[in-house]
Order: structure tokens, then C-alpha cells, then sequence
């Protein structure tokens, strides 16, 4: 099965303690952090590809523009949604968001990049 427009998955988070702005020392509020609000959108986009990509071969993140427009608190559930909307050579771009309970948590793209997994590991060594 090809990777095409219109794939997408998602990924759902229960915010933790862990998952906070506060742990992650990018604020002072027990609120799901934006670094964990960008993780879950990845994880969603790599979701919508996976078992239709070639042989040997992963994507990367090169991109992310989230707006993070509403806070979750610990133990709210949210899920992030990500669809393919164009593929641009190597470049697989996601329309992604991200709602709880109350409705839209965040909203954005993503920029993934069609790699050989061996060639690009060959590279940080």
C-alpha cells in the first residue's frame, strides 16, 4: 500500500504528572506542556504512514507549527489527529489537532521526511 494523501491516524495521551509544563521546565503551571502537545502530533503523523512505507526506509521530523491555544489539566484525556495532506517529493505534509473533553487543545502542521533508515543513521555516526 502506497503512502498517499488523505492517510491519518491518531494518538491519545491521559496527562501525567510527567507531561506537564512544570516537569519539563517550560513553565510554572501543572498543565500538559506544548514540547508534549508537539510529541503526541508526531507520534499521530508517523501513525498515519505506518506499514506503507518502502523498505529500509523511515520519515523524520523536519517541521512542526503548533498553536497551543487551550490548556489540559493532569488526567485529562487528549488526542491528537493527523492527516497527510500533500506529499512534495520526499516531504509528507500533516494537518494536525489536538482536543480534549472541553474541545480544541492545539492546532497545526507537521513536516516529515521519506528517509532510508540506514543512509541517515550513517550520517551521526
Amino acid at each position: 500500500m502506497p503512502v498517499e494523501p488523505g492517510l491519518s491516524a491518531s494518538a491519545t495521551l491521559t496527562v501525567t504528572d510527567l507531561d506537564t509544563a512544570q516537569h519539563l521546565d517550560v513553565g510554572d503551571v501543572p498543565v500538559l506542556a506544548t514540547p508534549r502537545v508537539i510529541a503526541l502530533c508526531e507520534q499521530a503523523s508517523v501513525r498515519a504512514t505506518q506499514g506503507r512505507l518502502p523498505e529500509h526506509h523511515t520519515t523524520v521530523g523536519t517541521g512542526v507549527q503548533i498553536s497551543h491555544v487551550a490548556p489540559s489539566g493532569v488526567g485529562e484525556t487528549v488526542t491528537a489527529e493527523a492527516t497527510l495532506d500533500k506529499i512534495d517529493g520526499r516531504r509528507l505534509l500533516f494537518t494536525v489537532s489536538v482536543s480534549d473533553s472541553r474541545g480544541l487543545v492545539a492546532a497545526g502542521k507537521v513536516t516529515r521526511v521519506l528517509v532510508d533508515r540506514e543512509r541517515f543513521l550513517e550520517r551521526v555516526s
